[in-house]
């Protein structure tokens, strides 16, 4: 089992989601960053689904009492295991007493630790995430918190004799950026409602993240968009990446954890390609929509899926060899 020391700044238990009460008013919600998630369980040996820990701003302090397998894949946290720097986007072994420090994190916003057999919590509605405003899964539906003690699952794969080498730390730059991100859009479906000004200036200006933003959503700073005209909405489906307007104008990009109806006009939809790295902006970083056509987003995000497929395929060959070489 894994014993919670410090809990970090927002340390929750996710998984890919809560499919299929959507109308039920219960958001997906799950991972932020899918594409650090799914690595991370890859590197661990899991099979995909497996729930993780994921570590906002400054991570957790845990002490293991097992032995296992861990790895942390996301933004650039400092990291140590029993006081030695530990590298990220690789897999490490740790045995038990072994305590892990995820410190600060320098560039990007949000980590993901794996361990092999996944967070073993109990799943509500199918998910072993947390949702925090429902105070649904995870532990308590909260973050973690000192004295928090949780169980590990079984391991889908023996664990190598041998060292485990391979790592992906030269993808993670390419994904993360800089402080300033382009992110790819289509326009919403309210898009034509709003001035031509409004809509130039969306994919002309640079919209900054507050420090007001969550899993729930991001609130932007920019120039302020408008309707041609004021009118009464009713409240419309919106999904995670849903960029909404309200009245004072500042554009709210909506994230893993947003509602899933909202009354304010919708004016792009962010790519589903680009979500990972929105999912790592942080307060201060700089926003950039470019806009993209529908067909365009589709082919993207299909030819990502199937690249992040492939390094999973090549992951879990080498902890096959591993394991027959043992």
């Amino acid at each position: 089992m894994i014993e919670v020391m410090e809990g970090g700044f927002f340390t929750t238990v996710q998984d890919s989601g809560r499919f299929g009460y959507r109308h039920a008013g219960v958001p997906v919600g799950g991972a932020m960053d899918a594409w650090a998630y799914r690595l991370a369980n890859a590197l661990v040996g899991n099979h995909g689904d497996e729930a993780v820990l994921e570590a906002t701003m400054a991570g957790p302090t845990i002490r293991f009492h097992a032995e296992t397998v861990i790895a942390i894949c996301g933004g650039e946290f400092s990291c140590a295991l029993n006081g030695q720097p530990l590298a990220l986007w690789k897999p490490a072994a740790v045995k038990p007493g072994d305590v892990l420090e995820i410190g600060a994190c320098r560039v990007g916003w949000r980590a993901y630790m794996a361990v092999a057999g996944g967070i073993d919590v109990s799943p509500v509605m199918g998910s072993r995430s947390t949702y925090v405003p429902a105070q649904l899964g995870g532990v308590s539906g909260r973050p973690l918190r000192r004295g928090d003690v949780l169980k590990i699952g079984t391991a889908a794969l023996i664990f190598p004799s041998k060292p485990l080498h391979w790592g992906l730390s030269r993808l993670a730059s390419r994904y993360i950026g800089g402080k300033t991100k382009t992110v790819r859009a289509v326009p919403g479906p309210e898009y034509g409602e709003f001035t031509p000004d409004s809509r130039t200036q969306l994919f002309a200006a640079f919209y900054e993240v507050t420090p007001q933003s969550d899993r729930i959503g991001y609130r932007l700073s920019g120039p302020t968009l408008a309707l041609v005209r004021e009118r009464e909405m009713v409240s419309e489906a919106v999904v995670f990446g849903t960029v909404q307007v309200p009245s004072s104008g500042q554009p709210i990009v909506l994230m893993a954890d947003s509602q899933t109806t909202g009354g304010y006009p919708r004016i792009a939809q962010v790519a589903a390609v680009d979500l990972p790295l929105l999912a790592q902006a942080r307060p201060g970083d700089r926003i950039q929509f470019r806009p993209i056509a529908p067909e365009e987003a589709v082919q993207l995000y299909i030819e990502q899926q199937r690249r992040l497929d492939r390094w999973i395929a090549a992951i879990r060959r080498q902890w096959g060899e591993n394991s027959e070489n043992d």
